[in-house]
């Protein structure tokens, strides 16, 4: 050790022109600096002896903060990549490490259910993989950015399709990944060409089979109505199922684009997809004075821990987003190409 620490070479003097923080990425900071510091030396760019720039210099250079850059260089010493010699810094003293795995993911959107299928797979994918994370918030046009841009370097695609328009052309850019580099997640993309490896709702079946599950609470109610705005991302096929449900059990069925215009009655059930018209949606039913699972039914799609507490119980119907991650995770790993439906399931609470 006091060897290496005598034939540490000064600061590589280009070596913060190697190390690029991607603004666009959601991926955080100090895990692009990880992976881009092991990639640096796996191309040779930085030596086994090179001396890092202090935390401070790499702070003040790539604007980041001073925790970010001391909690990279803690990581990677973890690692055994780096060390530090007291009163002088950083230097590199293994260059044999490296990551098999170089992972980007795309995902439509940030929430709770997103983070819940990143974590999952993060930890299931383990240390030895760079992951880069970037989210399109379901426009096309920003995804074929990002993915343009990002061809080169990854082992694996891992994408979430969901767009508010362009599927078609989604379709086409997707199918010029190479197959063995890539997986659907969440949603089959029709077009797609096989083989492939996907996990995935099947969201028709998926809500037709969650509302049989409810059908005794349900029959206390005359008609359904599912809050389903317009342009929205979510797939037609949820309601296509519901209709097919509505249809086979004889419930009155509609779609409402707008909560707050819509006329709410006692003797209805809402199906609410998102959070912000669940809240709408609860505010207007206490204000009419009607009691939430009597008067009027509510099922909010995608469970949360919070929907377990909010008016003693929100019932939810929804997938398992862990077992998303963790799935496609394990396909990576053991090189599966097959198609894989992830469960989906009722939790009955007194809000029907």
């Amino acid at each position: 050790m006091l060897k290496t620490q005598k034939n540490a070479c000064p600061v590589n003097e280009d070596f913060i022109s190697h190390i690029c923080i991607d603004e666009y990425s959601s991926t955080p900071k100090y895990k692009q600096l990880i992976n881009a510091i092991i990639y640096a030396i796996e191309t040779a760019k930085i030596r086994k002896n090179d001396m890092l720039p202090s935390i401070n210099e790499l702070s003040f250079v790539l604007d980041i903060s001073r925790d970010t850059a001391e909690k990279g260089y803690r990581h990677l010493r973890k690692l055994g990549v780096i060390d530090s010699i007291p009163g002088k810094g950083y230097f590199v003293i293994h260059t044999d490490y490296t990551r098999k795995l170089k992972i980007c993911l795309l995902f439509n959107k940030l929430s709770t259910h997103k983070k819940i299928v990143y974590d999952s797979f993060t930890k299931a994918i383990g240390e030895d993989a760079a992951i880069d994370l970037y989210v399109y918030n379901n426009d096309f046009s920003l995804f074929k950015s990002i993915l343009n841009n990002k061809k080169d370097g990854y082992t694996h695609y891992v994408i979430i399709p969901h767009f508010t328009e362009g599927d078609e052309k989604a379709q086409l850019l997707i199918n010029t990944i190479p197959r063995e580099k890539l997986v659907i997640l969440d949603k089959l993309l029709p077009g797609i060409t096989d083989p492939y490896t996907a996990v995935y709702e099947n969201f028709s079946q998926d809500i037709y089979l969650a509302l049989e599950q409810a059908l005794i609470p349900l029959q206390k109610y005359n008609t359904i109505k599912i809050i389903f705005p317009k342009n929205s991302y979510y797939p037609k096929e949820i309601v296509n199922g519901f209709f097919r449900f509505c249809q086979q059990y004889c419930f009155c069925p509609k779609v409402v684009h707008h909560i707050k215009d819509e006329e709410i009655n006692s003797g209805e059930v809402y199906i609410s997809l998102m959070e912000d018209d669940l809240v709408l949606l609860i505010k207007r039913v206490m204000a009419l004075g009607l009691e939430v699972g009597r008067d009027v039914g509510i099922i909010s799609y995608n469970e949360t821990p919070l929907k377990e507490i909010i008016l003693n119980g929100i019932t939810t119907i929804s997938t398992d987003f862990s077992i998303l991650g963790t799935q496609a995770a394990a396909c990576i790993l053991n090189n599966i190409t097959d198609k894989i439906h992830v469960p989906f399931y009722l939790n009955l609470r007194k809000s029907l």
